[in-house]
C-alpha cells in the first residue's frame, strides 16, 4: 500500500485560510498556523455573537419603549400589560421603532391600550 500524499489540497486550504484572515494584524494574516488560529477564533466569535445580537437588540428595544412610555406617564411593564389586555399585536421591535420615529403614533397606541 502506498501512502496518500496531501497533493494540491494543502496549498488550497492554506490560501483559503490566509484569504479569510486578510486584514488581520501582523502574523495573523501572514503565517498559516497563526492565521488558522485567528480564523477559528473569529468564526467562534461570529457564531456566539449572532445569538448575543438578538439579546442586545431586545434590550435596546425595551429601553426605548420604556423611555417613551415614561414620557407618556406610564412604565414599560404597565404598558406591555395594557397592550396584551387590549389585544394589540405589535412586537417590541415595531413599538421601539414607533417610539423613536413617530412618537405621536406611539402615544396614540398607549391611549388605545389604556382605554381598552
Amino acid at each position: 500500500m502506498a501512502r496518500v500524499k496531501t497533493g494540491s489540497y494543502r496549498r488550497q486550504h492554506h490560501k483559503k485560510v490566509l484569504k479569510f484572515t486578510k486584514g488581520q494584524f501582523g502574523t495573523r494574516h501572514r503565517l498559516f498556523r497563526r492565521a488558522n488560529e485567528a480564523m477559528l477564533k473569529s468564526m467562534w466569535y461570529a457564531y456566539r455573537d449572532r445569538r448575543t445580537r438578538k439579546r442586545d437588540l431586545r434590550r435596546l428595544w425595551i429601553a426605548r419603549i420604556n423611555a417613551a412610555a415614561r414620557l407618556n406617564g406610564t412604565t414599560y411593564s404597565r404598558l406591555m400589560h395594557a397592550i396584551k389586555k387590549a389585544n394589540i399585536a405589535l412586537n417590541r421591535k415595531v413599538l421601539a421603532d414607533l417610539a423613536v420615529r413617530q412618537p405621536e403614533v406611539f402615544s396614540a397606541i398607549i391611549q388605545k391600550a389604556q382605554a381598552g
